[in-house]
């Protein structure tokens, strides 16, 4: 799993936030999500998923799979 957020399109609900702690937070100034774990551990995946769902702005996407890096 690989995670990406659009920050423009975030609208600070928090509900990624409040749905997986150890992946997403939000900036104090003002609400937008912080990515904190782009490629979390399998035990949180179905927690990324529903804080996907949770997003009223679509602002988070997951692909599944890893990319190689570099």
């Amino acid at each position: 799993m690989e995670i990406t957020v659009d920050e423009d399109k975030c609208v600070a609900s928090g509900q990624c936030a409040m749905t997986v702690p150890e992946v997403f937070d939000q900036r104090d100034e003002d609400g937008v999500v912080i990515l904190l774990d782009a490629r979390p551990v399998a035990a949180v995946h179905d927690e990324v998923h529903a804080a996907v769902a949770l997003c009223p702005a679509a602002a988070i996407r997951v692909a599944e799979g890893r990319r190689p890096l570099g």
